[in-house]
């Protein structure tokens, strides 16, 4: 049921989407975002082993957005009634959303961003050996990916923690690091790598180690964290809703704290648990229900509105195509067993299920 309220959704991301398909068809939504397409994040590690796979993971957003506008830049100011864009937009809203999640400089179009997963993938296929700086979830689940791939290649990690993952439990750490050194995978904890000081050397690159080690490789991938996208709005009238770490502060609603008709969803809340993507999902999925009941009932609404439990510590990295490592609220395992949940498809056919597409 159409309401006639205006929705802006900041944020095209896991779930900036997935609330905009939500709400298509119940109120005037703008989905803003500089990219044209949705891109499922925890499925690009395998994109960069096998490209081809990257087609069912970059979905434009006027694929599953049938009933929406569609803003293809970046928010640069909010006010209480509008949101300002980059190339000179003035969006009215009713209700705003913010989802920019972290910042990611990516191309803008799809097809360029299928030929930048071609490169990297040509650049790994040229290399003998490989150096992946951060030993995350997304350094681990690319050495992985790379490990099973390539088997021939030469993988060293190197981790400026004491442990890898560190957001999880030791035990998984320690599954992850025992797999990594069964596949060859040299991993080098307590160091960092300063890139820019890298020299040629022959055949290879030479990069140094706060440690003062070398390591030679053809080629390397940084996977560090990246920062989240709130910088922008510490100039607008929410400079005071974020926290000492750039997160917005929520309610049990999702909404900023303070304000009625604003929410934030995603990697960029101060929810305490770990961001992930499925919890993204379950944040657009309240806040969608709340929207509706609001735009429906108005503020006489609030006492029946959803309100978001913080999940705990549960977490599954894969481990190339068959095996993954799990936390689970219950225990640790690792293997082909998590390995069945997610490593094979990654999830890909059920988000895009999810978003009203053919898997």
């Amino acid at each position: 049921m159409e309401t006639g309220k205006r929705v802006v959704i900041i944020g095209g991301g896991v779930a900036g989407s997935l609330l905009a398909k939500s709400i298509q068809f119940h109120a005037y939504v703008t989905l803003i975002d500089p990219k044209e397409y949705f891109e499922i994040p925890w499925a690009c590690l395998r994109a960069i082993v096998e490209p081809p796979f990257a087609e069912r993971t970059l979905i434009n957003h006027a694929e599953y957005l049938t009933n929406a506008k569609i803003i293809v830049s970046s928010a640069v100011n909010v006010t209480d009634t509008k949101v300002f864009t980059a190339d000179g937009h003035q969006i009215v809203y009713d209700y705003l959303v913010i989802a920019t999640g972290h910042s990611d400089p990516v191309p803008k179009s799809r097809t360029e961003r299928l030929n930048e997963y071609t490169k990297e993938n040509e650049k790994i296929k040229s290399a003998r050996s490989i150096l992946i700086v951060g030993g995350g979830p997304t350094g681990v689940e690319l050495a992985g990916e790379i490990a099973v791939d390539f088997p021939d290649k030469k993988l060293t990690l190197v981790h400026k923690g004491t442990r890898l993952m560190e957001f999880i439990g030791a035990k998984a750490s320690d599954k992850a690091l025992k797999w990594l050194k069964s596949k060859n995978v040299e991993v080098k904890l307590e160091q960092s790598v300063d890139l820019n000081s890298a020299v040629d050397g022959g055949q290879h690159r030479i990069y140094q180690t706060s440690l003062g080690e070398t390591i030679e490789a053809d080629c390397h991938f940084l996977c560090i964290g990246k920062p989240l996208a709130t910088a922008w709005l510490r100039e607008t009238v929410l400079k005071n809703d974020l926290d000492h770490q750039g997160r917005i502060k929520v309610d049990e609603h999702l909404r900023v704290k303070g304000q009625d008709n604003i929410f934030a969803i995603g990697d960029i809340t101060d929810v305490p648990e770990i961001k992930q993507g499925f919890l993204a999902h379950k944040q657009a999925e309240m806040v969608a229900k709340n929207l509706k009941l609001t735009m429906e009932a108005g503020t006489e609404c609030m006492n029946r509105m959803d309100t978001y439990k913080p999940h705990s510590a549960l977490a599954i990295v894969s481990l190339g195509r068959k095996e993954a490592v799990a936390q689970l609220p219950f225990m640790t395992m690792s293997g082909r067993i998590p390995g069945i949940i997610k490593s094979g498809d990654l999830f890909v056919g059920k988000t895009r299920k999810q978003m009203g597409l053919n898997p």
